[in-house]
């Protein structure tokens, strides 16, 4: 199962971090190339343990569907969300927040299988894994500059 591991050291108090890594407007914004919506569940503002979103958004030229669920939260350490339903055989993201100093070291622990077996494997290697990195960084990208802004709140 393919892993994505990326940390983010932000220049920010944890509580604003954690807020903004939850925050659904934030990351509709952040996916805003792929046209990624909210439209089931909690589609705005932050989502809180047992919560569940539906995403729509082109992805590959074609429009998909995934719902995901935070299944555990500790403000402000850490929050997972797992698919409950999408084009994935599965996936997993945990969100772990640690105090470093004065600032917030953001980690993002992203793993995700793809259906079709071995062909699922190639195009994981070959390209899945890299596009969502890409997708991952430019979240943390708007998270980290939002909150060295001294942005609490994310403006629609």
């Amino acid at each position: 199962m393919p892993r994505i591991y990326l940390e983010t050291l932000i220049n920010a108090d944890i509580n604003i971090v954690f807020d903004l890594a939850r925050n659904i407007d934030l990351h509709q914004k952040s996916t805003a190339r792929t046209n990624e919506k909210a439209i089931a569940g909690r589609t705005s503002g932050l989502i809180e343990e047992n919560e569940t979103v539906t995403w729509r958004a082109r992805h590959l030229g074609v429009y998909q569907q995934l719902t995901t669920k935070i299944t555990s939260m500790k403000k402000p350490e850490q929050f997972t969300d797992e698919m409950l339903k999408g084009a994935f055989k599965s996936m997993h993201h945990q969100h772990i927040f640690r105090k470093k100093e004065d600032k917030t070291m953001m980690i993002d622990i992203f793993d995700f299988e793809s259906p079709l077996g071995i062909i699922g494997s190639c195009f994981n290697a070959v390209f899945l894994t890299g596009y969502l990195k890409k997708f991952l960084l430019e979240r943390n990208e708007l998270i980290k500059t939002t909150a060295e802004a001294g942005n609490s709140k994310v403006n629609n």
